[in-house]
């Protein structure tokens, strides 16, 4: 069981270093350099198999790099797997779990193998998330199978929570409860790892952000230092002077309105 937040030290709670991974020719991830504070809730966005599952691994220990180096709290997790997982819980975004367990006896089992967690606040979870605890895990939805990691993982208070897609198969009003449920750890001095694909779960509850694109960190910031990133910019070259509709004046006074006589007409976006 993890110690609890606030161990007194100032190691970041994930630090990587050129972190990198390939297969044959294929680059998962290159040239990674990344930090994540005690008691900050980090973002980590990018669409489908841009690399973010491959960081998740690699930070874990699950996998060894091809490059580079990742610590969890100081700790290489492929070196010394046992000492680092100790501060760490992990959800992932497929549930893989043990069909013939009820939901409860799943719950204890992840507790025994942990050494224990906060049963009042695993009570509190299994209320928030609505969860009936006393069907076999082959009945449930993958909802209510993802209900039993993200308990698991909370209840056992751990320093560094890493959460892989942990809101997919959740409806709206149980993506609600997961929000409070981050809002929670964050304040008791916790450290989230958050990845997604869905920009309006990491606005909602994330301190700062990483966004992935091809196996390669391509911007890194607060909110508001990434607000440029929704900035669209078109330009419009005509062949002759432009048409009244596209004066200042007349965009003050149309603001929707588009040149339609352009002869080319380019658009770039930040995206």
């Amino acid at each position: 069981m993890s110690g609890g937040p606030g161990h007194g030290d100032d190691v970041a709670a994930i630090r990587t270093s050129g972190l990198g991974k390939r297969y044959g020719a294929t680059v998962a991830l290159a040239g990674l350099d990344l930090a994540v504070s005690a008691g900050e809730v980090y973002g980590y966005l990018g669409p489908n198999g841009a690399g973010k599952t491959t960081t998740i691994r690699l930070v874990l220990g699950l996998q060894r790099p091809s490059e580079g180096s990742a610590a969890i709290f100081g700790i290489d997790a492929w070196r010394d797997p046992v000492q680092a997982h100790r501060r760490v819980a992990f959800v992932a975004g497929e549930p893989m779990l043990w069909p013939a367990l009820t939901g409860l006896e799943s719950l204890e089992f992840l507790a025994r193998l942990r050494g224990g967690v906060d049963e009042a606040y695993r009570g509190t979870l299994i209320n928030r998330f609505e969860f009936d605890p006393r069907k076999r895990v082959r009945d449930y939805s993958k909802g209510n199978r993802q209900k039993i990691q993200l308990i698991a993982a909370f209840a056992a208070r751990p320093d560094l929570l890493v959460l892989d897609e942990p809101t997919s198969g959740l409806d709206p009003l149980m993506e609600a409860a997961f929000r409070d449920t981050v809002a929670e750890a964050r304040a008791a001095g916790q450290a989230v790892f958050l990845s997604s694909h869905i920009l309006s779960e990491v606005e909602a509850l994330c301190d700062r952000v990483g966004i992935l694109r091809e196996g390669r960190l391509v911007e890194e910031g607060t909110l508001a230092d990434l607000r440029h990133l929704s900035a669209r910019v078109v330009e419009a070259t005509f062949d002759g002077p432009p048409p009244s509709s596209c004066s200042p004046t007349a965009s003050r006074r149309r603001p929707s309105a588009r040149a339609q006589s352009a002869s080319t007409c380019a658009a770039r976006s930040a995206r």
